[in-house]
């Protein structure tokens, strides 16, 4: 097959670890006999500084313009100071906004290997599988009214969080699908005790409940999630949350899974498709690691490659319907890791300390056995 993948390092270590997924994703190429064109362009920080705006016109229109987005990582310190308006993390939410990507899915998967790397007990964590679904256009972070005002006292910030039936109804048939290609399990996380928009998110999610009769719905008010979550994560199977919620919910399961840079994501939009795959025949889907910039080490070869690796399968699976494919990257991952190579943030005693470029070569190497 052919397609065309729009590349947005971005800032930080965005502009290292992008690039080793597109290799794994070239010998994926060679090796299938697909043919990847990639396009690049600059978002966030980078952007700024060479045009003033976090998200300009060109990245818009190639992004718009091609089967899938990978992107890296936006922010940092240097641009901080920045109105809210014009900060490198627009770029994310005008993509999501502008593509229409609706629906974040954020795999927590613990490598059987790597359960010591966690801070968490091993016995408490291994077996862990878990699917965040995360709402990613409404909500607090896209409410109005928001903003900064002056008041006789000093000032006044306000953020709304807003969610419509249509937007619960569309989030919650992704859950559920995706369910039912899992362990068909449900647990929908809310604040429906002290809020109304909760309480609206509550009940439609219980409608739409009554389509699936055969996934297992559960609710849980979020603080209580976020104790369940290091108490017994194994219990999971899919949460689905809002935009909130899950940005939060989404980097705590991280560490069940011994390093935040072991995390991939795909945000997509469009209709659920045949077989219960979202994207297939919809809008655009972006893939990113759910990491940040990490600007510390940004340059020095330390940064782990592999949760934008897997996010590259993640694109293979979603956008283009390459479920073998995909999974040859996964394998390749888990081979080196049984081998015993590992990134800094996932270093145990007794495995061999690698950098990002080694990890990445190792990931390439690993495929050609697959």
């Amino acid at each position: 097959m052919k397609a065309r993948i729009a590349v947005l390092p971005g800032d930080g270590i965005g502009p290292e670890i992008v690039p080793q997924a597109v290799q794994v994703l070239e010998a994926v190429a060679a090796q299938y006999g697909h043919a990847f064109e990639f396009r690049a362009a600059d978002v966030g920080g980078a952007a700024i500084d060479k045009t003033g705006r976090p998200l300009p016109e060109e990245a818009l229109t190639l992004a718009k313009a091609s089967d899938a987005i990978l992107l890296g990582a936006v922010g940092g310190p240097k641009w901080d100071g920045l109105p809210y308006d014009v900060r490198p993390e627009r770029a994310l939410l005008g993509l999501r906004e502008q593509l229409g990507l609706y629906a974040n899915l954020r795999p927590a998967k613990l490598y059987p290997m790597l359960a010591d790397a966690s801070t968490l007990k091993p016995e408490v964590i291994t077996g862990t599988d878990l699917l965040v679904v995360r709402e990613l256009t409404g909500g607090i972070y896209f409410g109005k009214p928001k903003g900064i005002e002056k008041t006789a006292d000093g000032e006044r910030g306000v953020n709304t969080e807003v969610y419509t039936t249509a937007e619960i109804v569309r989030i919650a048939k992704v859950a559920f699908e995706a369910a039912r290609r899992r362990r068909k399990k449900v647990t929908s996380v809310d604040k429906a005790n002290v809020l109304e928009s909760s309480e609206l998110w509550r009940r439609v999610v219980s409608d739409v409940a009554k389509g699936y009769p055969d996934i297992e719905l559960t609710h849980l008010y979020v603080d209580n999630c976020a104790m369940q979550l290091i108490r017994n994560p194994k219990q999971f199977d899919v949460l689905v949350t809002t935009n909130l919620f899950g940005d939060i919910l989404s980097d705590e399961a991280a560490m069940l899974t011994g390093s935040i840079g072991m995390l991939p994501s795909a945000s997509l939009g469009g209709r659920v498709g045949a077989g219960g795959r979202i994207g297939a025949g919809g809008r655009i889907g972006l893939y990113e690691p759910i990491h940040g910039s990490a600007p510390d080490i940004a340059g020095r070869d330390l940064a782990n490659p592999i949760a934008t690796i897997a996010s590259a399968a993640m694109m293979l699976s979603y956008s283009f319907n390459l479920d073998k494919e995909a999974a040859a990257i996964e394998r390749a991952i888990v081979r080196v890791l049984e081998k015993g190579y590992r990134t800094k943030d996932i270093q145990s005693p007794g495995c061999t300390l690698v950098g990002m470029k080694e990890m990445g070569r190792l990931i390439r190497e690993g495929l050609g056995s697959v």
